[in-house]
């Protein structure tokens, strides 16, 4: 898997994982919604220590820069 992420790509997901993390433990966000927009948090936080996002490779988008 060849890293398909970028710095700031990585900044803005694990800031938006927190942000949820945030909401649902005070109790913004609950039920159904709640477990989906955390599993959705996992899934930011996973691809951003791996800088691999699989969805990016079927659109094929990549934020990371070029090393020649």
């Amino acid at each position: 898997m060849k890293k398909n992420m970028g710095g700031a790509d990585r900044t803005i997901r694990i800031i938006l994982a927190l942000g949820v993390g945030a909401l649902y433990y005070f109790n913004v966000i609950t039920g159904g919604l709640a477990y989906v927009l955390l599993a959705l948090a996992a899934i930011f936080v996973l691809t951003s220590f791996i800088g691999f996002c699989p969805l990016y490779t079927l659109f094929g988008i990549k934020t990371c820069k070029v090393k020649n």
